[in-house]
């Protein structure tokens, strides 16, 4: 699998990004992309979503750690998914407890893939906003614009509450995944160009495979949507994208 990435700053925006991305390998085999969307009228959103990420590139490596020592115990995508947003779950305990955070500091929505190169499969939790397109389909979950913060239910049992998670997405033999925060579907005019043409943003990003051959295809992209037709959005974007 080719790993593609890109983190821009939303037009509307001036001080900070609001979002932040991870890739991080937890062996070998198995690698986590997330991408993560701090709630911009909520406090110091930046700090949320880059804490969730920090946290969770912590979690991973502590996941890999463990791994090399129970070799011999198979695991599913899903108990691996399970355990790393449950690690998740407990830092951020400690994290607004041991820092005295207001759970406005901690609104942040996260979009998680862990995916096995070995068994070429993978899975996607989504928890709160965000768009992910698996093999060609475009999915959005959006709750107008009200996501349902992991943060809100820090005081929570964590099985009930991960019992409870639906946005879940399970794939196998994928040849092209993508997962971003929901900035992907703030393009707007900012300025006047010479073409006029329509273009689907979300599937120029997600599925038309044009730059491909570059690290940089999604910046690229995204240059050109700007240069070409003169969009760019308005809303902080984090976007991974994984083409075999």
């Amino acid at each position: 699998m080719k790993l593609y990435s890109t983190l821009q700053i939303g037009d509307y925006h001036i001080n900070h990004c609001e979002d932040y991305l991870l890739i991080k390998k937890i062996n070998s085999d198995k690698i986590v992309c997330a991408v993560m969307d701090g709630c911009s009228t909520a406090m110091d959103s930046h700090f949320a979503s880059a804490l969730f990420g920090k946290l969770l590139r912590k979690v991973i490596i502590e996941t890999g750690y463990k791994s090399l020592y129970e070799k011999d115990i198979q695991r599913s995508l899903d108990e691996d998914l399970k355990e790393i947003v449950e690690g998740l779950f407990k830092e951020l305990v400690f994290s607004k407890n041991h820092m005295m955070l207001d759970e406005k500091e901690l609104l942040a929505t996260l979009i998680i893939l862990v995916y096995d190169k070995v068994k070429d499969e993978g899975i996607i939790l989504a928890i709160g906003d965000g768009v992910i397109c698996v093999n060609g389909k475009i999915m959005e979950f959006d709750r107008n614009n009200k996501p349902d913060y992991l943060a809100y239910h820090l005081h929570e049992n964590f099985e009930d509450w991960y019992s409870n998670q639906s946005q879940k997405i399970i794939f196998n033999d994928p040849n092209d995944i993508s997962i971003a925060t929901d900035g992907i579907l703030s393009f707007s005019k900012i300025k006047k160009t010479d073409s006029d043409e329509m273009i689907n943003f979300a599937e120029y990003l997600m599925i038309d495979r044009q730059n491909s051959d570059t690290e940089e295809m999604l910046n690229r992209k995204l240059k050109q949507l700007e240069h070409q037709y003169g969009v760019k959005p308005t809303d902080d974007l984090a976007m991974i994208r994984m083409i075999k």
